[in-house]
């Protein structure tokens, strides 16, 4: 299976268990690896017989910016769910960054990465 990885994708969103992070929001950063075969798009150089990644990253925006969630791992599954919604899309890798979590001690990022793939 081929691979189209978007990464670094960051929007705002106001997820988390936190009243404060419902009320004021903070940055998220989404990774992602799209799995499919690229060899159709490749033959005929064709945009309908792949996936369209600039589509992909203006719906996975919208999952991240939209209905509030209190866990990553909701937020991790919507993004793959919506990512698997592309017709040529078999699997969908999901890393989702919140470096602004609730954390009292130092640290650089909290993250969770999930994998799915159509049944």
């Amino acid at each position: 299976m081929d691979r189209i990885t978007l990464s670094g994708l960051r929007v705002r969103g106001f997820h988390g268990v936190l009243p404060h992070e419902r009320e004021g929001g903070q940055w998220f950063t989404v990774d992602l690896t799209l799995g499919l075969d690229t060899r159709p798009a490749a033959a005929t150089d064709d945009l309908a017989k792949t996936v369209d990644y600039g589509m992909v990253a203006q719906e996975v925006t919208a999952v991240v910016a939209g209905e509030p969630v209190d866990l990553l791992e909701t937020l991790a599954q919507r993004i793959a769910d919506r990512c698997l919604a592309f017709t040529p899309v078999r699997e969908a890798e999901v890393t989702l960054h919140k470096p602004q979590a609730p954390i009292t001690v130092p640290f650089d990022d909290v993250t969770i990465t999930i994998k799915r793939s159509r049944a």
